[in-house]
């Protein structure tokens, strides 16, 4: 019996395309939202069914959801439409990028730990909260709650979440050569 093969359907981001769009503009008319998200959809979904007004639809739902959520703003100067992204919304945008990095994992370990630690206020807490879980997602292993170690160069990541997160001097990495009694993370982590 031959098995029959599902394509599988890709999902376009189209909920980060919007709000990408609207952090790479600052202000964006509502007018060139739609047209910037339909394009993406086509060039993302590589699916033909998909109809033009089927797409203005849903672009249309999720802007509406969006701003339900405080994610975006609208705005009316001269008479026209226009949106911007909210606190809310920069960070929501921040989880969604975070969610799609990767760190690539060398041959060799330089036996050397990558350690993260961070103070951030509670009035952030949504902020710490994207924080824990991408550094947990990643495979970081939590040493203390605000205490994170991996053993692979992960600066470039640090470096982006501390800037698409705007955590500044709230969050410091460091490479070390020794923890004292890192034989469970070595097992965690299966080096050697």
């Amino acid at each position: 019996m031959e098995k029959i093969k599902k394509k599988r359907k890709l999902r376009v981001p189209v909920k980060k395309i919007i709000l990408a769009t609207i952090a790479i503009a600052g202000l964006v008319s509502v007018a060139v939202v739609a047209p910037n998200a339909l394009q993406a959809i086509g060039y993302f979904s590589g699916n033909k069914k998909y109809k033009k007004y089927d797409q203005k639809y849903y672009v249309n739902s999720v802007v509406g959801g969006l701003l339900k959520k405080d994610l975006i703003k609208l705005e009316i100067k001269n008479g026209k439409k226009y949106i911007r992204l909210t606190k809310k919304g920069e960070q929501e945008l921040a989880r969604l990028e975070l969610n799609d990095f990767k760190i690539k994992k060398p041959k060799k370990w330089d036996k050397k730990w990558r350690i993260v630690i961070f103070d951030i206020k509670e009035t952030r807490k949504g902020t710490r909260t994207i924080l824990r879980s991408t550094l947990s997602r990643l495979g970081f292993v939590k040493l203390q709650n605000s205490v994170w170690v991996f053993p692979y160069d992960c600066k470039e990541l640090i470096v982006m979440m501390k800037s698409s997160l705007f955590l500044g001097k709230d969050v410091l990495y460091m490479t070390v050569e020794k923890i004292e009694n890192d034989k469970w993370l070595k097992e965690v982590f299966g080096l050697k």
